[in-house]
């Protein structure tokens, strides 16, 4: 039976769960939770390393390849700034940047759909995930704002690095290197992120992949999909057209 394909996207997650082909190099600006609901899958790193593992943990800009061996799998996206990223910044540190076999234990099918769709970490991890430091209040801000210009008009003009930095009281240049100490990520690669993220928001009410991406702020469908591929290391039709329901957390 093939997987049902579902996407839940969230103020500050996103969960993806069912079948997606191998990806090309890719990174992404949030860290991200790899596991193979069915079996194994393969995972590339830099250096030619290659592991088998039925999941793995990935903080944000670490470039990689992730082959899914045609099993089921989920996907969890974590943002930056979230209180469960923030609390893995620690982990990071002490574990590396990406975590292999992170779940160590099976819990039943029924459990892991529960512990998944309530982005329940603790549970599927078994660690401490109390929060570890916090975001600047500038940077914080130029987030909030980021998120609240992908949801309306105006998208490209209000997510200008200068437009935002002014919105953190700081020159660019500044901006840029402390967003970047503070998100673990540059502006750039979060504002791709952001927009990525919008018109994957936009699919829960527009049918069209092309309306969806103009609605997030991307000039044409080409741009779009260039985007795309080079936040996912795939093509979004590969990912949009398997799925049965984009559902919004309130």
């Amino acid at each position: 039976m093939r997987a049902l394909n579902t996407l839940t996207l969230g103020r500050d997650r996103a969960l993806y769960l069912g079948e997606i082909p191998a990806t090309g190099w890719h990174q992404h600006a949030a860290p991200v939770l790899l596991l193979g609901l069915s079996g194994r899958f393969g995972l590339h790193l830099p250096g030619g390393q290659l592991a088998s593992c039925r999941s793995a943990l990935i903080d944000a800009s670490v470039e990689h390849m992730f082959d899914p061996c045609g099993e089921h799998v989920a996907l969890m996206y974590l943002e930056p700034d979230s209180p469960q990223a923030l609390s893995l910044r620690g982990h990071f540190g002490r574990l590396g940047t990406v975590v292999l076999d992170p779940v160590s234990h099976t819990p039943c099918r029924s459990s892991m759909d529960r512990y998944l769709h309530n982005f329940d970490l603790p549970a599927l991890l078994r660690w401490d995930m109390h929060t570890a430091g916090s975001i600047d209040a500038r940077v914080l801000r130029s987030v909030q704002a980021m998120r609240a210009a992908s949801l309306g008009a105006g998208m490209q003009r209000g997510m200008q690095r200068d437009s935002v930095a002014q919105i953190a009281q700081l020159s660019s240049s500044r901006f840029n290197h402390l967003f970047r100490q503070e998100m673990g990520v540059s502006y750039r690669s979060y504002r791709v992120w952001t927009q990525v993220r919008a018109a994957m928001l936009a699919l829960s009410t527009q049918a069209s992949l092309t309306d969806a991406a103009l609605d997030a702020g991307f000039s044409d469908s080409s741009h779009f999909s260039n985007m795309f591929r080079s936040t996912f290391g795939m093509t979004p039709s590969s990912v949009v057209r398997p799925l049965r329901t984009v559902s919004l957390l309130r």
